[in-house]
């Protein structure tokens, strides 16, 4: 029997906290360059469940095999979101919380010693709440953004970043994550070993407790926008990688259905 070409994973992007997704431009660029296809939702930073639900529903929307790649709380949403998601193949984690089945995110930050970002942050209190909804949400101080977030971008770039940030629930930060994906998905890492936002220990825990392929990066919590040549590296070798995995399902599946 002829083996048709296996189609491409589509790689799925997912942002933090305190940014958008046009952090990942220059990935967004390279991929493209690379003949891949891109989504890049724009995460609603409200609360865990919600957030993944939003993002499952935008993975079920895909008729090929997905890459889920998340930064930041971007990596809980996707641990959350991928478990019961059969089409993605294969996770990658940036500088992200890879959070274990019944953990949040605050167990994770407390868990290991703060960095300079834990008295850079504070919560306002929402002018008009839903019910139900979030209360408050969390900013990194305009003063303290360039240091924490982002100290290996160009100055102008560091300011730009500053004041459009997103801000997060703070509700966010305590939803705990159901079974996570990484325990039936293979998974890859970069590790950002300047972050001042995430612990690069805490990195390392969450990347060796996942069994995930890591990749250590020399760079700022924002190594998506001063790295990304690397961290397409990474998100190429997992989409290779998972591409024979996906192909490998869809052929089970047809024999399955003879």
């Amino acid at each position: 029997m002829h083996r048709s070409t296996p189609v491409p994973p589509t790689i799925v992007l997912v942002h933090g906290a305190f940014t958008d997704a046009s952090s990942w431009a220059g990935v967004i660029s390279l991929l493209h360059a690379a003949g891949l296809t891109v989504r890049a939702p724009a995460n609603p930073l409200r609360g865990l469940a919600q957030d993944a639900a939003y993002i499952r529903s935008v993975v079920r929307d895909i008729d090929v095999p997905v890459v889920l790649v998340g930064h930041d709380y971007g990596g809980a949403v996707i641990t959350h979101a991928a478990t019961d998601a059969d089409n993605v193949v294969a996770l990658c984690y940036v500088a992200a919380f890879g959070l274990d089945a019944g953990e949040c995110v605050l167990d994770i930050t407390n868990r290991f010693a703060p960095t300079p970002a834990a008295d850079a942050t504070f919560a306002v209190a929402l002018p008009a709440q839903i019910p139900g909804g979030a209360d408050s949400e969390l900013y990194i101080r305009r003063e303290r953004f360039q240091h924490v977030y982002a100290a290996d971008l160009p100055t102008g770039v560091k300011e730009v970043l500053s004041v459009a940030q997103r801000p997060i629930a703070c509700s966010a930060l305590t939803g705990r994550s159901g079974p996570p994906a990484w325990a039936s998905k293979p998974s890859w890492y970069a590790i950002a070993t300047a972050d001042r936002i995430l612990n690069p220990t805490a990195q390392r825990f969450m990347a060796q407790r996942m069994a995930a392929t890591e990749y250590m990066l020399d760079g700022s919590h924002a190594v998506v926008l001063s790295q990304p040549d690397a961290v397409v590296a990474m998100i190429r070798e997992a989409a290779e990688q998972g591409n024979d995995r996906g192909d490998d399902g869809l052929r089970q599946g047809f024999w399955a259905s003879e």
